[in-house]
């Protein structure tokens, strides 16, 4: 915000009552809003090499070979993480009574332009090989060529992966996001979602943790529109041309299988160490 508002926004605190100094607020173009943060510690030259250069060069490879273009993020939710709201008597503060027990659920995921999503859960640190599995998940899941775009993680440019991209033969492309840009990546919307919904339910017990976050990833996971609006064509950023300038191919169904893989119970999940999820056709 630049300087003069600032000192305009103390003078008007001062001496005039809070509703005036809104009205005066909105004519000036100002309303409260909810700000995006980005590290300081973002390098501007990197920044500008991946939107001006990397990207973009990503953007045509994937138009000339049919690629399709997925970001990836992981995420942790856990039981003790609150950040619904309840109705409560004024002046009271409503106690919600919960097991008090902590626990969570290691995550992953995948998201395209075009609406696809996929996801898997993971035990431990994630790492080079867990991620190799789920690229091999996803391949099988995507017919055709990958370009996958993480962040700086050092499993993303570990030797397994590097060897596994070797193997594909072209197939596979792992690129990075420039150093503290979480907010160049639109996955990182999917957990902020989930989160979101998880956040408002009461969960006591692991199972019920696993079927929560099972039956709020399937339900993004069926909302191609939200997903899609993760990559929003009216941001004033570089992310723009993301919704627009591709044509995407569609979805085949999973070869070999009459059945769908997204077609998972909810029983057997609870029970495996991790899970695959795929859009349906």
């Amino acid at each position: 915000m630049p300087p003069i508002y600032l000192a305009a926004i103390t003078v008007f605190t001062h001496f005039y009552r809070s509703n005036t100094v809104n009205r005066l607020l909105a004519q000036m173009g100002l309303s409260p809003q909810r700000p995006l943060y980005k590290s300081y510690k973002q390098k501007p030259k990197e920044l500008r090499r991946f939107l001006e250069e990397t990207f973009p060069g990503l953007r045509e490879q994937a138009r000339r070979t049919g690629a399709v273009i997925f970001f990836v993020d992981e995420a942790a939710v856990r039981s003790d993480a609150h950040r619904g709201t309840t109705w409560g008597k004024i002046g009271r503060t409503p106690v919600v009574k919960d097991s008090g027990d902590r626990f969570g659920m290691r995550l992953i995921s995948a998201v395209s332009p075009r609406g696809d999503m996929k996801f898997a859960s993971f035990t431990g640190s994630m790492n080079g090989d867990k991620f190799v599995e789920f690229l091999k998940k996803l391949r099988r899941d995507v017919p055709g060529p990958l370009i996958i775009i993480a962040d700086n993680a050092s499993y993303h440019g570990s030797a397994p992966i590097q060897e596994y991209v070797k193997q594909s033969q072209g197939g596979l492309v792992v690129e990075h996001l420039p150093r503290y840009s979480p907010e160049l990546n639109p996955d990182e919307q999917v957990w902020n979602q989930a989160k979101l919904e998880l956040g408002k339910l009461c969960i006591t017990t692991r199972l019920e943790m696993k079927k929560a976050v099972s039956r709020i990833l399937r339900s993004i996971q069926r909302r191609v529109g939200l997903i899609k609006s993760f990559f929003p064509a009216d941001r004033p950023d570089p992310w723009s041309p993301l919704s627009r300038t591709l044509t995407w191919p569609a979805s085949t169904p999973s070869r070999g299988s009459s059945t769908p893989r997204w077609a998972i119970n909810a029983n057997s999940l609870a029970s495996s160490p991790g899970f695959f999820i795929r859009k349906p056709s």
